[in-house]
């Protein structure tokens, strides 16, 4: 076997999506400006990857564990036990987790209609906010909110007899009623008794709260009701470097990613307070922040937000824009990789603007590095990659194909 390299696997979190009329037919990355991903992808090996199976829509915690080589199906109890250990909760055995939403809701013939799912993608304020329903008791058990990147939260619910398959709060849609938490089973019955009364004291609460008196003054939404969703038990997951022989960090924006990252037991980097996981995200600050550190390590992985906020608001030109501007930010990446090391750049799901959601569509990837077989793929792009010399491959693939390039693969049989 030849000399190990180092590993970097960059996600650019929703970049895939469908072609768009008023892009000429063509998706976003299609349309961008990407000299930098284009010379990669015609120096490197290209595909098309079905981050869980074809068909299958994956959100950002299942995709995060397929990339990092661990089965989902097998691993994954919930996003909230990532998303409260992310924002540096305490998570312990047998506690329920789960992600919140500051949200804005109306009170229509005695229902509480969602109107924004984000509040106006709410980015002030919010621990306030947090604060105030922090450390509550319901139904003999103590419930802890913590307040997480833009309109997103965490709640931990504490206490004995507790399940975790409960309905979500959140009806993922705007214009209709919010949902009642329920289960089946007396521990899963208490849980969603107390999820439905935390809902009831969060509208309570901040209804009246004065950072919403402000941002109703100033024309805004107000943030007046939490809506949970994603419930789950603290997971179990082999730590990364005992599962493959590598020390691994993580440079990510958003606290559900480095929820993952810490059970993973990956080194979380610190990141500059403008790296904010939003459109306005530094990905220069985030791309030096990673690699200031990367000597020190086998394995980095790098994510970074912006193309599925702008998929998530269906605005393709903002995500035409934030590709643009990683692709920028890439420069000194490049010059890193250059010197020896397997790279791996792709999205985690596609965030079509038209479906405003993750899909099951594939994702474009490149592989790059010492000895990898170029193929005929001149630009980075979901339509060229799909002719590319690795196929098509699932996201538990990803890791293996680059322990191999990087000479870490163990070899099966004599």
């Amino acid at each position: 076997m030849g000399e190990k390299t180092k590993i970097m696997i960059i996600i650019c979190d929703g970049m895939g999506d469908r072609p768009i009329a008023e892009l000429g037919n063509r998706t976003p990355l299609e349309a961008a400006e990407t000299p930098r991903m284009d010379m990669l992808a015609l120096r490197g090996e290209t595909c098309i990857v079905d981050i869980i199976a074809p068909g299958v829509r994956p959100g950002s915690d299942t995709a995060h564990l397929a990339l990092c080589g661990y089965d989902p199906y097998e691993y994954y109890t919930g996003r909230g036990p990532f998303e409260a250990l992310g924002v540096g909760m305490d998570v312990r055995p047998g506690d329920v987790a789960l992600r919140l939403n500051f949200s804005t809701v109306e009170e229509r013939d005695g229902a509480l209609v969602v109107l924004d799912r984000r509040a106006g993608r709410i980015t002030e304020g919010t621990d306030e906010l947090a604060a105030a329903v922090d450390d509550m008791e319901i139904e003999g058990a103590r419930l802890y909110v913590k307040e997480s990147t833009a309109h997103r939260a965490a709640l931990v619910i504490r206490g004995v007899g507790l399940g975790h398959e409960v309905r979500d709060v959140d009806p993922h849609e705007v214009g209709v009623p919010i949902w009642k938490a329920e289960g089946v089973g007396e521990a899963n019955e208490k849980t969603a008794k107390i999820i439905n009364e935390f809902v009831k004291r969060s509208y309570e609460i901040f209804k009246e709260h004065p950072v919403n008196a402000t941002r109703v003054e100033d024309g805004e939404r107000p943030a007046n009701v939490l809506l949970p969703r994603g419930v789950g038990l603290a997971p179990h997951i082999p730590p990364f470097g005992e599962r493959y022989g590598l020390k691994g960090a993580a440079a990510v924006e958003v606290g559900l990613i480095r929820g993952i990252a810490k059970y993973l037991e990956l080194d979380v980097i610190e990141l500059p307070p403008s790296v904010t996981g939003g459109l306005d995200s530094d990905f220069d600050a985030l791309f030096a922040a990673a690699l200031s550190v990367f000597d020190g390590y086998d394995f980095l992985l790098i994510n970074a937000k912006g193309p599925d906020v702008a998929g998530h608001d269906d605005d393709p030109v903002a995500k035409v824009e934030a590709i643009e501007r990683i692709d920028v930010a890439l420069e000194p990446v490049v010059e890193k990789v250059a010197t020896g090391v397997h790279l791996a750049l792709l999205a985690d799901h596609s965030t079509p603007c038209v479906v405003g959601d993750h899909s099951g569509d594939p994702v474009p990837c490149l592989f790059y590095g010492p000895g990898v077989r170029t193929d005929d793929t001149a630009t980075f792009g979901e339509r060229t990659c799909a002719y590319g010399g690795a196929g098509r491959i699932r996201g538990q693939d990803a890791l293996p194909i680059l322990l191999q390039l990087s000479e870490r693969a163990e070899k099966l049989g004599a």
